[in-house]
């Protein structure tokens, strides 16, 4: 059988190998689903391919209109490419979208892209426009507005601007913006990308959530009072860490018009970061739907009449690390190699897992790539030494050094975080916790001295080492930095057959746990909820919350 892509072009002989492979076993399906829709093909050619019929999801027929209230926390709006929560991109997502969206399945589904191709080398990406698209001013949306985008993405000059991690590939090191040669607008609805090298992560990359497009003109200052975009909805109003309403555009055409967009109003509720709050709001009747719950909590909302629990399988984790960059009292404690190691001797991840997550999800290797991932290589757990840790601790003269470990007052992340502390005062190291408010917290995520951040699920394990570890990336909090380390993933990156990119990426985990980088201690189960009768509110895997989807049936 010929399997074509959505332009019609047949599908690349290494993708039929891979296809061939998944049906042996010897592929990740999930893996094979994201590399088969990335180059092109449909949801049902890649289940095609595989022998498997497109699953279908049953539904009651979408009621026109009514209100959902949504239990998130609601954060202060910024420049898309400065997204930092995807909480932020659930509340933009209504007005502003995305090229391509990441479906829960791992399959990529084109938005206001109509369709792309990738050249069998994964060096020439073609971009198709959606041609019925306008922005809610009337204005046409055209290729120019996508290549300004993308241009957008490849400035590094940028502080805090995660795109240029996953555009990488396009940026001219000499100036950080980039390649002059690399947009190509080619007509009005047609851009081609012209990478100097292969990289099968920038389709993955413009799903993410900081991957909004934006009108030209656009000024992070003025998007609630002007909001331009292309999406069905408009924001109503917005307090951060109170509340955010959305309205459906009743004078905007949607390019989707009657596939979606049925609710008039979508209110994000925040009841702060205890779980037992979210709880008492569901059991009070106060919302219709929770964002994320962990733990013992997700079972008891999800045992309330009238409530559906939805479980995911994700790659989402936390991270409790050091930064090596960070100065404590004059010094870098954590540059040093030993200090590091000792810290991951004196933890053990199973216990990590137990205490801080209720043992939900699986035991993680400190290299933050998951069974999940195609590119995943067992190579075994660190060693757990409490004794060997004690020794080194002793050996750098750190045995009065006290370690504070910041984190969110929340459930699974303060659980996790005192179990570590537990664990490293049984080693006889010196540590506490320190609990800091939500609004300090997220804004200072990325630059506390030790810390634990929770990390979302992505497609590929290669996306979160670019965006995470690759030196002097916006994301990088571990202030890690092993040009080793970068010549494999820039390799991984350009290397389309999954055999040889896993081959590579195992010797880039045993790199991740040889130079203690982070305690990445296990991978989350994922759970949320919906009151009967709401539908399109599961968890998503990457955490995303489509207002235009959700409806009451």
């Amino acid at each position: 059988m010929i399997f074509a892509k959505r332009n019609g072009q047949p599908m690349p002989s290494h993708l039929l190998h891979h296809a061939d492979k998944v049906r042996r076993g010897g592929v990740d399906r999930r893996e094979f689903l994201a590399l088969a829709s990335a180059f092109g093909a449909t949801s049902a050619t890649a289940y095609g391919m595989l022998g498997l019929p497109t699953p279908a999801a049953a539904q009651a027929a979408p009621k026109q209109g009514g209100t959902v209230r949504i239990q998130q926390e609601v954060r202060a709006l910024k420049d898309p490419r400065l997204f930092d929560w995807p909480q932020i991109a659930n509340f933009t997502r209504g007005w502003l979208e995305t090229l391509i969206t990441y479906e829960s399945d791992g399959t990529f589904k084109p938005a206001l892209l109509e369709s792309w191709e990738i050249s069998d080398d994964a060096k020439t990406y073609t971009l198709f426009v959606r041609k019925e698209v306008t922005w809610n001013n009337g204005a046409a949306f055209t290729a120019e507005d996508v290549a300004r985008n993308i241009r957008g993405w490849c400035d590094r000059d940028m502080a805090g601007n995660s795109m240029a991690g996953r555009f990488a590939t396009l940026i001219d090191p000499n100036t950080n913006q980039a390649l002059d040669s690399a947009i190509e607008v080619v007509d009005s609805h047609t851009v081609r990308l012209n990478l100097p090298k292969p990289d099968i992560s920038l389709i993955p990359g413009m799903a993410d959530y900081p991957a909004a497009i934006v009108p030209d003109g656009f000024d992070a200052t003025t998007m609630l009072e002007n909001p331009i975009g292309t999406g069905p909805y408009l924001p109503e109003s917005l307090i951060p860490s109170e509340k955010g309403v959305l309205v459906r555009n009743a004078n905007h055409r949607w390019w989707n018009e009657g596939n979606g967009a049925w609710l008039d109003r979508i209110e994000f509720l925040d009841f702060g970061t205890d779980p037992a709050a979210w709880a008492r709001a569901a059991r009070d009747g106060a919302i219709d739907m929770t964002y994320s719950v962990d733990g013992e909590y997700a079972d008891l909302i999800g045992n309330f009449d009238g409530w559906t629990k939805h479980d995911v399988i994700s790659m989402a984790t936390v991270v409790v690390r050091p930064n090596q960059e960070a100065e404590v009292g004059g010094i870098k404690p954590y540059a040093d190699l030993r200090v590091r190691q000792a810290v991951m001797k004196a933890v053990d991840n199973g216990i990590l897992l137990e205490l801080g997550n209720d043992g939900r999800g699986e035991v993680a290797q400190n290299h933050h790539i998951g069974p999940a991932h195609p590119e995943y290589t067992d190579i075994g757990m660190p060693k757990y030494d409490p004794e060997g840790a004690r020794a080194l601790l002793k050996e750098v003269g750190a045995e009065d050094f006290e370690m504070e470990i910041h984190t969110i007052d929340d459930a699974w992340r303060k659980n996790t975080t005192d179990a570590v502390v537990a664990q490293l005062r049984d080693a006889g190291f010196k540590a506490k916790t320190t609990i800091v408010p939500g609004r300090t917290y997220w804004d200072n995520w990325d630059s506390f001295p030790f810390s634990a951040t929770d990390w979302n699920h992505r497609p590929l394990g290669v996306q979160i080492w670019a965006l995470a570890y690759r030196s002097g990336e916006a994301w990088n909090e571990f202030g890690y930095s092993n040009p080793a380390f970068d010549a494999i993933l820039d390799e991984a990156l350009g290397t389309v057959d999954i055999d040889k990119r896993r081959a590579l990426v195992a010797q880039g985990e045993k790199i991740l746990q040889d130079d203690a980088v982070t305690i990445q201690p296990y991978w989350r189960a994922l759970a949320n909820h919906t009151v009967d009768g709401l539908a399109s509110g599961a968890h998503h895997i990457s955490f995303e919350i489509r207002p235009a989807e959700l409806h009451w049936t």
